[in-house]
């Protein structure tokens, strides 16, 4: 092992955790105000990489793809909001879990009759080399560009919610939802733009892990546990606990893949060493996740506070 290698995956695991937390930002927002758990936000993150691979092939231009493919989810995730999912805000956590795994179903479905069972998104042109950071390490221009994407998208996040008068709304939302009501406000526009602005994250984390991971149908069922294990451990409705809590499942889960299995084969053949470093890597996001509720049952930065 040596520094370099550390600091590549170091890079690449702030890349995976920022990806995430495009995800969980969305998420955690719609759980912590409308205290709707949305199985089908990781179809979201499924439209977007389809939608960006689609525009990207007739266009050629990655960027135009990318452009057009977050407003289109975004404004979808708010038509599905306004059709079928607002009814769903009065019932009890199993009926919204039900009803949005039956969505994430039917959006699998309408998109295998669309584009097929998957699609390819190819990196820009412009960032399809790598560049050379110090002397001995060459890392991908793409997956650097992903780490900057994240974290401007942290930084405007932050603005919006710490700054402006939306902001305000949500934070209040999430901190105590009942006193958001009696305040008054038009509430049902706030849950609609929420809704968006959750779908258009998690599309702008699919178009951009596109490129590196497979475009196929089903995607966003996968990520989305580790979403919500993000959720768990920042605390719901926090923004800042999003962060916090992607950039640590996504380091513990990126190192423990690679140097895991490094440290197993000094004890074990490697045949085994390379089966049982990664599910112990996955063992340890669920770990830190139960090491966290122990101590803190709200999370890290639970939303009044974050």
């Amino acid at each position: 092992m040596t520094a370099t290698l550390v600091f590549e995956q170091a890079l690449n695991g702030l890349q995976f955790g920022l990806m995430l937390f495009l995800l969980a930002a969305g998420l955690t927002l719609v759980f912590g105000i409308m205290d709707m758990i949305n199985l089908a936000h990781g179809s979201f993150y499924m439209l977007g990489a389809f939608m960006a691979a689609s525009i990207a092939n007739v266009s050629g231009s990655f960027w135009l793809a990318v452009f057009l493919a977050v407003p289109i989810t975004a404004v979808i995730g708010m038509l599905l909001e306004m059709s079928l999912l607002r009814v769903l805000y009065t019932r009890d956590h199993l009926s919204q879990v039900l009803a949005t795994f039956a969505l994430v179903l039917i959006i699998n479905e309408v998109v295998r009759l669309v584009w097929g069972t998957d699609a390819s998104l190819s990196p820009p042109q412009s960032l399809a080399n790598p560049v050379e950071l110090y002397e001995g390490l060459s890392y991908s221009a793409y997956r650097l560009a992903i780490v900057v994407l994240g974290l401007i998208v942290a930084g405007c996040l932050y603005l919006l919610i710490a700054k402006t008068r939306f902001g305000m709304r949500l934070r209040a939302g999430a901190s105590n939802r009942t006193m958001a009501y009696m305040m008054g406000g038009d509430v049902s526009r706030l849950f609609t733009l929420v809704f968006g602005l959750g779908a258009g994250l998690a599309a702008l984390a699919g178009a951009a892990l596109g490129p590196i991971l497979a475009v196929q149908v089903g995607m966003g069922e996968s990520i989305l546990i580790l979403t919500f294990v993000v959720i768990v451990i920042g605390g719901v409705g926090s923004i800042r606990g999003a962060l916090i809590g992607a950039v640590l499942v996504g380091m513990i889960d990126t190192m423990g893949r690679v140097f895991i299995p490094m440290f197993l084969r000094l004890t074990m053949p490697s045949h085994y060493s390379s089966d049982v470093g990664p599910a112990l890597a996955s063992i340890l996001i669920y770990v830190l996740m139960a090491a966290v509720l122990y101590w803190k049952p709200q999370g890290l930065f639970p939303a009044r506070n974050g």
